[in-house]
């Protein structure tokens, strides 16, 4: 956040927010910093990755799936965005403590004796750590007592677009997002690779949600991607892990993605609902031209048999000529 900081203080907060009272070390003005920078990026790295999915990946046919609710996309901005001021409170706590200098965050790769070596072992470190923290979160999420309170909202979106992807409920969003921020207290990590990586799982979280299966094939059976997640909102008590199947494997609540089956996916379903619904249609019109030819050939038969006023007015003549 630091990285951050050092950008907007001497170009925007300096000069024309903050009295020369209150420096830029004061935790009072860092928190407030803290929190409208949270506020404004956490919902444009929200709504800038989901828009783009949603208009270059998403399938806006799912849109007429039987479980898509009706105004989905705009009741999942709505949520998230209202949300994320909420998140944004303890985060920012977390955030200042990091800028009081009670992290393990540091400045130069030369600033750790592994230099370089411990950039490329902190990748896979912190993404194992995170993922093995978020799959019992949540995973502790879907007990009762937590699960209709506080994560159901999430499950409300069935058929998810990539707008799903961080519509929470705050407590929800927060709990899933502390692994990323404890790992820094107690790992060292560079700054700039912190701020990156934290920028690529906000992207993943969308990308799981966007119901587009890119993994490729020899990665799927490690890699929790969108085919995953979209079984976890299906079915609720399988796939729990973040990026990896690792831990879902070991908790015995992995679940071979439907997607992954023939037949099975959420677009097969998708098919089948949408032949049903033409059939239903083609035999209501069916059903409605035959009533509608019945009606003109009984209008025709009673035409024949009810005699004209012509033909009344001649049966009158023929019998007074009689």
């Amino acid at each position: 956040m630091d990285l951050i900081l050092g950008v907007l203080d001497p170009h925007f907060f300096t000069p024309y927010v903050y009295p020369a009272s209150l420096t830029p070390d004061n935790p009072v003005r860092q928190a407030m910093s803290v929190f409208s920078i949270i506020c404004v990026g956490g919902s444009l790295l929200y709504l800038i990755p989901a828009t783009l999915a949603y208009f270059f990946l998403f399938d806006h046919r799912l849109m007429q799936h039987p479980k898509w609710i009706p105004g989905q996309v705009g009741l999942e901005i709505r949520y998230a965005l209202w949300s994320v001021p909420w998140m944004a409170l303890p985060t920012t706590v977390i955030f200042v403590a990091e800028l009081q200098g009670y992290s393990k965050l540091y400045d130069k790769v030369e600033d750790h004796p592994w230099g370089w070596a411990w950039i490329f072992i902190t990748i896979p470190l912190f993404l194992l750590f995170t993922d093995f923290c978020i799959y019992w979160i949540h995973r502790w999420l879907h007990h009762p007592i937590l699960y209709g309170p506080i994560h159901k909202p999430h499950h409300r979106w069935l058929v998810c677009s990539p707008f799903a992807s961080h519509a929470f409920h705050p407590i929800d969003g927060f709990s899933q997002s502390a692994p990323y921020h404890i790992y820094a207290f107690i790992f060292p990590m560079h700054k700039l690779l912190y701020l990156a990586l934290f920028i690529t799982v906000n992207i993943w979280s969308t990308s799981i949600h966007d119901e587009c299966y890119l993994v490729p094939k020899f990665l799927q059976p490690f890699i929790n991607g969108s085919a995953h997640h979209t079984d976890h909102h299906l079915y609720f008590d399988y796939n729990f892990g973040q990026y990896f199947t690792l831990w879902d494997r070991i908790g015995g609540s992995f679940r071979d993605p439907s997607a992954y089956v023939k037949g099975e996916s959420i677009f097969d379903d998708l098919d089948r609902c949408l032949a049903e619904r033409a059939k239903k249609e083609k035999a209501q019109q069916k059903q409605t031209s035959g009533s509608s030819s019945d009606d003109k050939v009984s209008s025709i038969h009673i035409s024949k048999d009810v005699p004209s006023p012509a033909a009344k007015k001649s049966s009158v003549r023929s019998r007074k000529t009689e």
